[in-house]
């Protein structure tokens, strides 16, 4: 999978067209799967990156928040673009925001209790007043495709009062937080803008329509979820039942969902895959942490310990690997950059190994010229080597505190297939690693181009591999074609 869009974006309108354009070029690299950016119209209008969420119903059809089409187009535009990349072969995956609300169209008097912000289980005040930003009746789409508007009876809490001109966490009285979130200020339901209730009958028969609506009009063949761990666990269970049951009555889809659950806790990720009955894969937030533990630790992290706590160590079934996000790239709120030098380690390990479902980020694969982030250089290769050789049973060597590895013996299926991984955060050396007697006799090349010299894999299916300090090697059969890679 890739996510095709970093956070800094040109604010054209062309960014599904050029999609669209990329859609044989995407699917040549290797790519079989896209993460697409919100595309519904949000409260900066042309300026929004999608999250902060107006109309969910307006994909760039409405003269709304000033402007028709959203900073990646128009509904034209976006539609085309999915049908472009399904073409090629590629499934397209559609993010999804629902538990905030921003860029109201009128105030309502709320009558609200203020909450201590590192503890929203605590009041701070009593019932009080408050003006809060809360009538969504979307005027520019004049009740097209839906008639619902949304109004505070919707609502949870805000951050603003607009009569006092104040920031704080409001919760509107009579209201509760959803009780099974996650624990992070006492209670972390509330996140930003005004904070869907989602125990509200009308707010569960609006969100399924909707995404029924979404099903129809879009086609597309899964869902990312923003935010998962901000909204009632039993909500998503539900909405997400509903969504395939939908669809494969519809149209015989198996709906692909990936959650993202911000936490570096393993266990909090697994109680969440236990409560939403194992539904939906999430994104391996833990291991993001260990590589960047591994890239700023001078040599001294014990690469045997990369995936203990992890997703793809626990439950590799339902992790989604990742390296960096639109999230963690510089000047963003969870900005956790991997540094340079380890992202083609990281990239190694998400795309080769034979568990997790990889997904590249766009700002690696094409660069982020706002910061002036070059391109990871390897990627391409690594992207190509997973398509062409990957394959077969693996086999871990995660037994040095610096230099690690593993293999895939490769199959009949894909010619020349089978290789071996070694990579080290600190100085280099040599493993001895098993890659199948279907490969004895062979001679193994680093495709990496970092060692020069040849392996001779034995007829007992061993080879000694090296790799050079602080990089990784990927060592494919010689005869293989590495005009692929």
């Amino acid at each position: 999978m890739m996510q095709c869009f970093e956070w800094y974006l040109p604010e054209n309108g062309l960014h599904w067209k050029q999609l669209a354009s990329q859609a044989a070029s995407l699917k040549a690299a290797g790519v079989n799967m896209v993460w697409l950016p919100p595309a519904y119209k949000g409260a900066a209008g042309a300026a929004s990156v999608g999250y902060d969420v107006y109309d969910l119903y307006d994909l760039g059809e409405f003269d709304q928040k000033g402007t028709i089409a959203t900073k990646y187009g128009t509904r034209e535009d976006y539609l085309q673009a999915v049908s472009a990349l399904q073409h090629e072969g590629i499934e397209v995956i559609c993010d999804i925001v629902l538990n905030q609300r921003m860029g109201a169209d009128e105030t309502e008097e709320v009558m609200a209790e203020e909450e201590l912000k590192t503890n929203r289980d605590q009041d701070i005040s009593g019932p009080q007043k408050i003006r809060a930003w809360t009538r969504f009746d979307f005027p520019g789409r004049a009740g097209k495709y839906s008639d619902f508007k949304w109004n505070a009876a919707h609502f949870s809490g805000t951050d603003w009062d607009d009569a006092a001109k104040r920031g704080g966490i409001f919760r509107f009285d009579g209201k509760h937080w959803n009780r099974e979130t996650d624990t992070e200020n006492g209670n972390y339901d509330y996140l930003m803008g005004v904070d869907l209730d989602t125990d509200h009958p009308e707010v569960i028969r609006e969100t399924h329509a909707w995404g029924k609506w979404y099903l129809d009009t879009v086609h597309m063949d899964g869902f990312r979820l923003d935010a998962v761990k901000h909204i009632g666990f039993d909500f998503y269970r539900e909405w997400i039942s509903d969504m395939r049951a939908y669809a494969q009555e519809k149209s015989g889809k198996e709906l692909f969902i990936v959650g993202e659950y911000w936490a570096n806790d393993i266990g909090k990720l697994l109680h969440y895959l236990d409560v939403t009955a194992n539904s939906l894969c999430l994104f391996d937030v833990p291991l993001h942490f260990k590589f960047l533990q591994a890239a700023t630790s001078d040599g001294r992290f014990d690469m045997r310990t990369l995936y203990d706590d992890t997703l793809t160590g626990k439950d590799p079934a339902h992790a989604v690997t990742f390296v960096d996000n639109h999230d963690t790239q510089p000047g963003q709120a969870l900005y956790s950059f991997i540094p340079a030098w380890f992202k083609p380690l990281a990239y190694a390990l998400i795309l080769l190994r034979a568990v997790g479902v990889p997904c590249v980020f766009y700002g690696d694969y094409y660069g982020i010229p706002h910061d002036g982030i070059a391109p990871v250089d390897c990627l391409p290769k690594l992207l190509k080597i997973r398509e062409c050789y990957a394959y077969g049973e693996e086999h871990l060597y995660f037994d040095d505190a610096s230099i690690v590895g593993f293999t895939r013996e490769g199959d009949d299926e894909h010619a020349d297939s089978g290789i071996a991984v070694l990579l080290t955060d600190s100085v280099g050396g040599r493993k001895r690693m098993y890659v199948g007697t279907r490969l004895a006799g062979v001679q193994m090349v680093d495709a990496m181009g970092k060692c020069m010299e040849h392996v001779l894999i034995g007829a007992d299916g061993w080879g000694e591999f090296s790799v050079d300090g602080g990089s990784v090697s990927v060592w494919v059969i010689e005869k293989a074609d590495l005009r692929k890679a």
